[in-house]
């Protein structure tokens, strides 16, 4: 069965560093693009960004977030990572990777078929 299992998370201080992996099983990778989402509590579940598998190319769901978070893959090991950098409190939230339909990466919880269970990521002081 599909499996997408987050891991890394964590309490950071502000302006620190964490890196996010999603580890898949259960189907081919490289047919797929991932994505990575967000929820704060009491907010609606968001894009970050998202990975294709065929071209490698990237979605981020804003300059923002572009400017301090990484996404990567490696289809060898079916992982796909989330390095974040110059973290700041707004960014704590529960985050989730996803798989989407196809290859093609959105910023749309709708594009999505399968999620990971989520993994917290606290920043405070």
């Amino acid at each position: 069965q599909v499996q997408l299992v987050e891991s890394g998370g964590g309490l950071v201080q502000p302006g620190g560093s964490l890196r996010l992996s999603c580890a898949a099983s259960g189907f081919r990778f490289d047919y797929y693009a991932i994505g990575w989402f967000r929820q704060a509590p009491g907010k609606e579940r968001e894009g970050v960004s998202c990975v294709s598998s065929s071209d490698g190319s990237t979605y981020y769901a804003d300059s923002d977030v572009k400017g301090r978070f990484t996404i990567s893959r490696d289809n060898a090991k079916n992982t796909v990572y989330l390095q974040m950098n110059s973290l700041k409190p707004e960014d704590t939230a529960v985050y989730y990777c996803a798989r989407t339909l196809n290859d093609f990466c959105s910023g749309s919880t709708y594009e999505y078929d399968y999620w990971g269970q989520g993994t917290q990521v606290t920043v405070s002081s």
